[in-house]
């Protein structure tokens, strides 16, 4: 028997991209601080100038599966990370961008082949968003972790080969 794993310390030559989205920034940027914190503190070069990540912004949350679309299909990732926060308010237009965030993500790790975190938080108040992106834990920590352990394992698979 073989047992496929992701590992969190071999992460060199790891790329990673995330897209985050700009709508509710004061709850994407913190998710983007805590999922870079740690990044950083499992050996992956966040700088500015880093050969490791790349982070896009974009407008809102519905448009995150385009750019993780276009990002997937470079062939530049070994994983993505999406980032944004949906917050419920008095009209349906919630119920549709995370029916489409949600689908169109998971339509592109599945088309392209390359893993995509889902980050995108759905809730039904900003007091809620704000406690899972740092007033109570940041769930952008988990996201970073998640991205670590699948692009590890795709790697391992890769390498597995035909096993």
């Amino acid at each position: 028997m073989t047992v496929f794993e992701g590992r969190f310390t071999d992460t060199a030559g790891l790329r990673i991209g995330v897209v985050v989205a700009r709508f509710n920034d004061l709850v994407t940027g913190r998710l983007l601080s805590g999922c870079l914190d740690c990044l950083s503190r499992h050996g992956i070069d966040v700088g500015p100038q880093s050969p490791q990540l790349d982070v896009a912004w974009v407008p809102g949350s519905f448009e995150i599966p385009l750019v993780a679309q276009q990002l997937a299909r470079s062939g530049r990732y070994d994983v993505l990370v999406t980032l944004g926060a949906v917050i419920r308010g008095d009209t349906p237009h919630f119920d549709v961008v995370v029916s489409e965030v949600s689908k169109g993500v998971a339509a592109v790790s599945r088309d392209v082949g390359v893993p995509v975190i889902f980050g995108v938080l759905t809730t039904d108040t900003m007091q809620q968003a704000l406690e899972r992106a740092g007033i109570k834990s940041n769930l952008g920590w988990s996201y970073g972790l998640q991205a670590l352990e699948m692009g590890s394992l795709m790697g391992a698979l890769a390498s597995a080969g035909g096993h």
